[in-house]
């Protein structure tokens, strides 16, 4: 199956002056080097320790946008055991999506179309931070009498923290919004040569 549908939830912008959260909003202006108004719009960033490469290298910004899924947050707020529903915009997240089945492990080279026309382009899977799971301890409390754990959201989060990516197709995208998932898929070329090198 190479395409499925699914709904743009929410959507979310950070401001300068905010470290993780993010709020709401009822649409995003997206441009080719990110989103309007949003504090990781750049088409280059400096990397951070523990990144591909040296921390401060001046890299391309393959981390324009972040995406989280309505049914991956109540997997996460069920594991942590949380009182209350695990937030979109506390994770740092700009869209949220419901009806993607596993969307964190869409894979790189997937396109998310809306129907302004404007595209995402998925570039890999946004994996849990040790800062954001103390960030979220001190915000939100457990079921049990117990204080929530520095690194439960890390360890809930593993393999279902969302995905980043860059705009591949400028315009403007909606809360409400149907979005078309279609997976990467190499040119005819390409696939008929990995074919024979396959059968020889």
């Amino acid at each position: 199956m190479s395409k499925i549908t699914g709904v743009l939830e929410s959507v979310y912008i950070g401001s300068p002056d905010k470290e993780f959260a993010k709020d709401p909003c009822a649409s995003l202006q997206l441009e080719l080097d990110g989103i309007v108004g949003d504090r990781h719009r750049s088409l280059a960033r400096e990397t951070w320790k523990g990144d591909k490469q040296p921390q401060g290298t001046k890299r391309r910004n393959e981390r324009q946008w972040s995406a989280v899924s309505v049914e991956e947050l109540v997997a996460m707020q069920q594991q942590m055991g949380l009182n209350e529903s695990l937030s979109a915009a506390n994770l740092g997240a700009n869209l949220c999506f419901e009806g993607i089945p596993n969307m964190s492990q869409l894979p790189r080279g997937t396109i998310l179309k809306f129907p302004s026309g404007a595209e995402l382009l998925v570039e890999e899977y946004n994996p849990p931070c040790v800062e954001m799971s103390a960030k979220l301890a001190s915000i939100y409390s457990s079921n049990s009498a117990e204080p929530l754990a520095r690194g439960a959201f890390s360890r809930a989060a593993k393999f279902c923290r969302g995905l980043v990516g860059v705009v591949e197709v400028a315009g403007v995208i909606n809360a409400g919004d149907e979005v078309r998932v279609q997976f990467y898929q190499p040119p005819l070329w390409l696939a008929r040569l990995m074919k024979l090198e396959e059968d020889s």
